[in-house]
């Protein structure tokens, strides 16, 4: 029997066949108005909110005490707080990357997996927002940091990279939020319009700002979508660039490198990518979105994380070159300490993670098999922080002198609040799943045979 010829990766369906305008729209809005909510949904939200309790109770405990009950000391000043938060922001750079560059690039595939992902870059922003705010010890002069009027003309140190990170998150998050909300208007228009609910009604009528899918409405969320699209894609690189001055322009060993912006950047996609991979994985299988969420889109973002963790790797080995070739004895110190010091298990663990692991995505296989993809995501993410804690943590353990050497770990407050921002991610999680669609349903829409009728009219569909 002869063997039938390969389907060409561009062929394979970005949504499987069989659906009509109005299954689609039945498919994702009926996660959003089931009546009754899925004993699922509350064991998940109940943990999430148990641990977005525990954040409270630390930050509560933290506006009281200070920033002492934390492990940071002098020399390691910084500790988890300022790892955790460059974690964050690096997760969410995947949703700025899928939902604007991906776009502006004519990706179709992403149409499936950009709506959570916005969200998902909304909550790890919010997440990463907080630990710089509290790190501050003083967090109620915050507004410190911005160039207000006042009468003493103390101005914020516009030279200083830690004034650049507070105008580029800020900015990130608010383009942010933007792009995300007016993608949500046309689906909160069919929501509206199906909904029995009063409240729900009053709600989604609210967020849909009087949307009725004329072709003046589609003109203009055509023309904003797309300059928010522009506006956020150099964000995506920006952002976390800066973020990574924050370390390249001190004189420290181990920071004062000119790979950093580039490095993080790739950082940055890499474990967003990995963060979509284990929140896709599992929700396409709860609420049986693998017509939407198919393979192709699995193998796709494998292979966007294979790449960035290429470079990821280019820029380990980058370090050691430099460090090398450079003949600075302070930095082949570093080097050899993050090899063969105290931390070294946290070096080699995250060499493990974001170097070795990551080799299996060559293989088709793995990245066609779900439930590997999802074990490779959540080590890579582990390697991720591993990598933050380790660019902040040892290199500032070891100075140019024996005198300003020291040891660091992290308290159970440290922990606290690591372990409680996770919380807060996936309790915002679930509040989005419930509420709102995670899908783009006019989007999806447009994917089908006949989408050049006007993608969210329910009316040609028979629908309310």
């Amino acid at each position: 029997m002869a063997t039938p010829p390969l389907t060409p990766l561009d062929e394979r369906p970005i949504i499987a066949p069989g659906y009509t305008f109005g299954t689609v729209t039945d498919k994702i809005s009926s996660i959003v108005q089931e009546k009754r909510t899925p004993k699922r949904w509350l064991v998940g939200f109940a943990l999430a909110f148990l641990l977005t309790m525990v954040l409270f109770n630390a930050i509560g405990y933290l506006l009281l005490e200070g920033v002492g009950i934390w492990g940071i000391d002098i020399p390691v000043a910084w500790g988890f707080a300022i790892a955790n938060c460059v974690w964050w922001i690096g997760i969410g750079h995947a949703g700025t990357l899928i939902s604007a560059i991906l776009l502006l690039l004519r990706q179709k595939w992403r149409t499936s997996i950009n709506r959570f992902a916005e969200a998902m870059t909304l909550f790890a922003v919010a997440c990463a927002g907080l630990f710089p705010l509290l790190h501050m010890g003083r967090p109620w002069f915050a507004y410190w940091m911005f160039p207000y009027p006042n009468t003493m003309e103390l101005w914020p140190q516009f030279r200083s990279p830690l004034i650049w990170d507070v105008f580029a998150v800020s900015t990130y998050a608010t383009v942010s939020a933007l792009f995300w909300f007016i993608g949500l208007i046309p689906d909160m228009a069919t929501l509206r319009d199906r909904t029995t609910n009063r409240y729900s009604r009053v709600f989604y009528g609210f967020m849909a700002m009087g949307w009725r899918g004329s072709a003046v409405h589609w003109h203009r969320y055509e023309t904003a979508y797309n300059l928010l699209a522009g506006l956020a894609t150099p964000l995506v690189i920006s952002v976390h660039t800066i973020v990574s001055m924050d370390f390249a322009a001190s004189v420290i060993p181990g920071w004062h490198t000119t790979i950093f912006p580039p490095y993080f950047v790739a950082g940055a996609v890499y474990s967003g990518f990995a963060m979509v991979l284990t929140l896709s994985i599992p929700i396409r299988k709860i609420y049986g979105l693998e017509d939407f969420i198919t393979a192709r889109h699995l193998d796709y973002m494998a292979r966007i994380m294979l790449v960035t963790g290429l470079l990821v790797a280019y820029g380990y080995g980058i370090e050691a070159f430099m460090a090398w070739y450079s003949n600075n004895p302070y930095e082949r110190a570093l080097m050899l300490n993050r090899a063969k010091g105290p931390y070294m298990y946290h070096y080699w663990a995250l060499i493990l993670c974001n170097v070795v692991a990551p080799q299996f995505l060559w293989l088709k296989k793995v990245r066609m098999t779900p439930w590997i993809l999802f074990i490779l995501s959540l080590v890579v993410n582990l390697g991720m922080w591993l990598e933050r804690y380790v660019i902040v943590v040892i290199s500032l353990s070891r100075g140019y002198l024996p005198s300003s050497w020291g040891m660091y770990s992290g308290t159970k407050w440290d922990w606290m609040m690591y372990l409680g921002t996770i919380g807060l991610f996936f309790a915002l999680l679930f509040l989005f799943i419930r509420f709102l669609p995670m899908i783009s349903i006019f989007e999806m829409r447009t994917l089908l045979p006949g989408a050049h009728v006007a993608p969210t009219d329910d009316a040609k569909e028979g629908h309310p």
